[in-house]
């Protein structure tokens, strides 16, 4: 492992005050550096960026659609290499760069295409006396922070930066230190493509310098991607901030998402699914199946085929083609995995995958096994708290009505999935399921027609669909009489 993850290196990097620095882990050494900004220069790019608001909001919506149109088509012509940086930045393997970039056209393709529509006026003609005409016009709210996290930075991003820039907004996009490049990438696209300066800028900032932007007075709305402890700083700094008026918020924070066998499910196709669901970038995704719940009559089965797609995995060098499962992103990251899985061993699960399979994986690394836990139950921190990482745990239910109680019984409700060839059986669960997203046959994936929203600790708000543009405009009425 040495010619990968230097450990030696890793823990002799020296701490920086001034400077924020990336390191890889792949190699746990660093690979970019940024200036860490004072608190007045933070507080100039924001009054910039309420400057360039004013000529920015008149700016007709053809215009901003051809530029937003223009600085997506440059981006996807270098698909691969922003992968490669990605790769570099987050540890996910090489193979699978271009389709986090393919998954951003798709998204930012669909909001360009339907801001027509859902940034229209709305005429009220019922009820209307004569002589007067109502009018309810979605306008743009202003300053938007947009804070991305690391473990799909693009993807992340896109949900709520093209809504905010096609309805007229500026943008302040704060970056995961993780993934810095990426934010970056997005706004020389977008500057290249005719963006007039300050209309969105890139910020790096310490944590008490976000304090100071989430509780600016000119900074009305915040998109968050992140932890819940985090989240609730968000939005404890956003009600407490001084000034006149109230902020904004959406929170898309943490899961623990639940997928149910059903008894009539097709044991080797839903276990495909599944695990590539529960273990895709290392299972750091907030949508990841982190809890699987079987019928009895199929849970041998399946089990079974789940271990068998598990043991197929390549974990090594994500640089590399032929690697499928990379390191994950910290060795900070690699010990709170690991720590979930001692807990659930401690206390009578069963291990499924011998680590010894993935010599790769070894402690003091951020190289995880990939693993599959039985006898399994909710007191386990495997089966209640995010785990964020390649490990999932799998209990036997005897009916409908069980697997129901375990799904809803987390502080989390972001997506949850039921395998089964019944559609009606479906439906009689999807009203009954604690989530904001409740997939059959399918998981881990946003369409961006659809609200992508999250219930309990998994936060609030909407981003993607035509409601994601709501969230960075308000309804503004307009009651005209004619004399």
């Amino acid at each position: 492992m040495s010619h990968l993850y230097d450990i030696k290196a890793f823990s002799s990097v020296p701490p920086a005050t001034a400077v924020q620095t990336t390191l890889s882990p792949i190699t746990g050494l660093p690979i970019v550096s940024r200036p860490i900004l004072s608190d007045s220069e933070v507080s100039t790019l924001v009054l910039n960026a309420h400057a360039a608001f004013s000529s920015w909001r008149l700016v007709p919506l053809a215009d901003r659609k051809a530029i937003v149109t223009r600085a997506l088509n440059s981006l996807v012509d270098v698909a691969g290499e922003l992968g490669d940086e990605i790769t570099l930045q987050m540890g996910r393997p090489i193979r699978y760069g271009k389709g986090e970039i393919a998954g951003f056209e798709e998204r930012a393709r669909w909001l360009v295409s339907k801001a027509d529509s859902a940034l229209a006026d709305e005429n009220v003609d019922e009820g209307r006396p004569e002589g007067l005409k109502r009018v309810i016009r979605r306008a743009p709210v202003g300053v938007t922070l947009l804070v991305g996290a690391w473990n799909f930075p693009y993807l992340i991003q896109v949900n709520a930066l093209i809504p905010a820039l096609l309805a007229g907004n500026t943008v302040l996009l704060k970056p995961s230190p993780q993934t810095p490049l990426c934010s970056e990438r997005i706004l020389a696209h977008l500057l290249a493509a005719g963006l007039p300066k300050d209309v969105c800028q890139v910020l790096h900032l310490t944590p008490s310098q976000m304090d100071l932007v989430v509780a600016h007075p000119l900074v009305p709305f915040v998109s968050f991607t992140g932890s819940v402890a985090n989240g609730r700083r968000v939005e404890v700094t956003a009600a407490t901030a001084q000034g006149v008026g109230f902020k904004g918020v959406g929170l898309e924070l943490g899961g623990k998402d639940a997928a149910y066998v059903r008894a009539d499910s097709d044991p080797a196709y839903a276990a495909e699914n599944v695990v590539d669901g529960a273990f895709f970038n290392s299972g750091q995704s907030c949508c990841a199946v982190e809890r699987v719940y079987v019928h009895e009559s199929i849970y041998d089965a399946f089990v079974a085929e789940a271990v068998k797609v598990v043991k197929d995995y390549k974990l090594g060098d994500p640089r590399l083609q032929e690697t499928t499962l990379g390191p994950v992103v910290s060795q900070r990251s690699a010990s709170a995995i690991r720590a979930h899985i001692a807990d659930a061993l401690k206390k009578g699960a069963k291990a499924l995958i011998p680590e010894s399979h993935f010599p790769e994986a070894k402690e003091g690394t951020p190289y995880v096994a990939p693993q599959v836990l039985v006898d399994v139950d909710h007191s386990m921190l495997v089966m209640s708290e995010e785990t964020f990482g390649p490990v999932m745990g799998i209990m036997k239910v005897k009916d409908d009505e069980e697997a129901l109680k375990l799904m809803n019984d987390s502080p989390y409700g972001l997506t949850a999935s039921v395998w089964t060839k019944d559609a009606a059986a479906f439906e009689q669960l999807v009203d009954r399921i604690d989530t904001g997203t409740v997939f059959m046959n399918r998981c881990d994936y946003l369409d961006p027609a659809l609200p992508w929203t999250g219930v309990k600790d998994s936060g609030r708000g909407i981003s993607l669909s035509r409601y994601g543009f709501d969230a960075v405009t308000r309804a503004k009425s307009i009651h005209v009489r004619a004399i």
